[in-house]
């Protein structure tokens, strides 16, 4: 009898470490969905990781990062954002206006943190910005209220400038109304 209850203790002891690794959770995992190149962005991905140290996640520890890149090739975002959802990524970072119009196409339900410089409401991906509803969130670089004031500055640093110009590496198509993202309005000493 003291044979049996060792046996059954012995091969319920042997079990244990199969139920405690079915108990564990799963690691987290981050889609990064990036409209530029990864070498592009190396700062802001290099902070991104060092936040996430900072939160206690370890990348290859504690959370998984899948990393995509568009390389300004706008038209692969909505496959790689595809790609992210099936995955079944926590949440995806998207790096880019374009980028993170591809992600909140591709879902509804995973969470999206957004890095844009442009009018998210006017983009599309909030609802408004005191209200923004829906999986997304984000940070906005504030170059349409800013840009005017820099052009501001320009022009009162250099007083006798007549025109100003804004350099693009390619027109990235964020608003339905075709709104430009570098528009600062025509010159304050012109005439219209």
């Amino acid at each position: 009898m003291k044979r049996r209850t060792f046996i059954a203790g012995l091969s319920s002891a042997a079990a244990w470490p199969v139920v405690a690794r079915a108990q564990q959770p799963a690691v987290p995992m981050v889609g990064v969905l990036n409209s530029i190149s990864s070498v592009g962005r190396a700062r802001e991905l290099a902070a991104f990781r060092q936040g996430l140290n900072e939160g206690g996640y370890v990348e290859g520890r504690n959370v998984a990062i899948e990393y995509r890149s568009a390389d300004g090739q706008y038209e692969q975002l909505p496959v790689l954002a595809a790609d992210l959802v099936r995955r079944r990524v926590t949440v995806i970072a998207a790096l880019g206006a374009p980028a993170a119009v591809a992600a909140k196409v591709a879902t509804t339900t995973i969470p999206i943190v957004f890095e844009v410089g442009a009018d998210p409401v006017e983009m599309g991906l909030l609802a408004s910005l005191s209200r923004p509803g829906g999986n997304i969130t984000g940070v906005v670089n504030l170059n349409s209220e800013v840009g005017p004031k820099k052009l501001q500055l320009l022009y009162e640093l250099v007083p006798t400038a007549t025109s100003s110009a804004c350099l693009l590496t390619r027109p990235i198509p964020v608003t339905s109304s075709g709104r430009k993202i570098c528009s600062g309005g025509p010159h304050p000493r012109s005439r219209a």
